[in-house]
C-alpha cells in the first residue's frame, strides 16, 4: 500500500532563558509551519521557558494547543514539566484537534535540572505516519531507536540543546561537534532504515551547536546552521520497505 508522503518542519527559533517566555514566537512558528502545509512542526528542547516548570494545564501551553487547532497541524513541545507532583524533562505530542496525544519522558539525562529520568519509549501513530521521540541526549544510545524501531517509529524527532564539551575539541570546535551531531543523525536513520531529525534552538552561546536537520537513511534531506528559520521537507515513507528489504537483517519482521 502506498503511503501517504508528508511534510515535516523544525522551528529553529531564536529565544531566552532569562527574559519573558517564548509561546509568542512558538504560535508564529506554528502558523508559519502551517502555511507551508507541514503536517507537524517540532520545536527545540526546553522551548517555552526554563525558568518556570509548567503543570501541562498551564496556560501557556493550553496557548499553543489552541493554535494547533486553529491551523491543523501536529507540534512537539518539550520542556521542564510537572507529572504527578514531580518535574521531568518531557516531550508532549499535540495533534491537529489540540489535544495532547502522548508525552515522552527523557530517559538519558545529561546536565539536566531533574533527577528523574523516563523508562518508557514513546512510539504513536499520527494521521500521516508512525512517529517516535527522543531528547537531546537520547541521541547517543542507539538501543533506544532500535527499540523505537521495533515499535514501528518511521519517523523520530529528537528536540535538543546541543552543546559541546570544551575538553574534546581544540581546534575548530563548533564545527567538529556539527560534524558529530550531523553523523550521529544519519547513523541512527540508516541503522533502523527510518528518517530521523533533530531541532535545536538558535543562540548565541559558546557552546551550543545551532543546527537541525532531517534526515534520510543516506543522506541529509534539508538542514540549517547557525541562524533562525524552519526547516522543512517531505518524507517518502515508501522508501522505508523498499530499503528495509534491500538491506540484509534491516527488516524488523525478519
Amino acid at each position: 500500500m502506498t503511503k501517504k508522503m508528508p511534510i515535516l518542519a523544525l522551528a529553529q527559533i531564536k529565544y531566552n532563558h532569562t527574559g519573558r517566555h517564548n509561546v509568542e514566537k512558538i504560535k508564529e512558528y506554528i502558523k508559519l509551519a502551517a502555511k507551508k502545509k507541514a503536517d507537524i512542526v517540532c520545536f527545540p528542547e526546553t522551548c517555552i521557558n526554563k525558568a518556570q516548570k509548567l503543570p501541562l494545564n498551564h496556560k501557556l501551553i493550553k496557548e499553543i494547543q489552541n493554535t494547533c487547532k486553529e491551523n491543523s497541524i501536529w507540534a512537539i513541545i518539550t520542556d521542564y514539566f510537572i507529572s504527578n507532583e514531580t518535574h521531568y524533562k518531557m516531550a508532549i505530542l499535540i495533534n491537529r484537534e489540540g489535544k495532547i496525544k502522548g508525552k515522552y519522558k527523557k530517559i538519558n539525562l545529561y546536565g539536566d535540572e531533574t533527577k528523574e529520568s523516563g523508562k518508557r519509549i514513546l512510539v504513536k501513530e499520527t494521521d500521516f505516519g508512525k512517529i517516535g521521540i527522543v531528547i537531546c541526549w537520547d541521541l547517543a544510545f542507539p538501543k533506544l531507536f532500535k527499540k523505537m524501531k521495533k515499535a514501528g517509529a518511521e519517523i523520530v524527532f529528537c528536540p535538543a540543546h546541543w552543546g559541546y564539551e570544551s575538553k574534546v575539541h581544540k581546534e575548530n570546535p563548533k564545527e567538529n561537534e556539527k560534524n558529530l551531531l550531523k553523523s550521529m543523525l544519519l547513523s541512527r536513520a540508516f541503522e533502523n532504515i527510518n528518517f530521523v531529525s533533530i531541532c535545536n534552538p538558535y543562540k548565541k552561546e559558546w557552546d551550543l551547536i545551532s543546527y537541525s536537520a532531517i534526515a534520510s537513511p543516506h543522506k541529509i534531506l534539508a538542514e540549517l546552521y547557525d541562524k533562525e528559520g524552519l526547516v522543512i521537507s517531505k518524507v517518502n515513507l515508501n522508501e522505508i520497505p523498499k530499503f528495509s528489504n534491500l538491506y540484509p537483517g534491516k527488516n524488523p519482521e525478519e
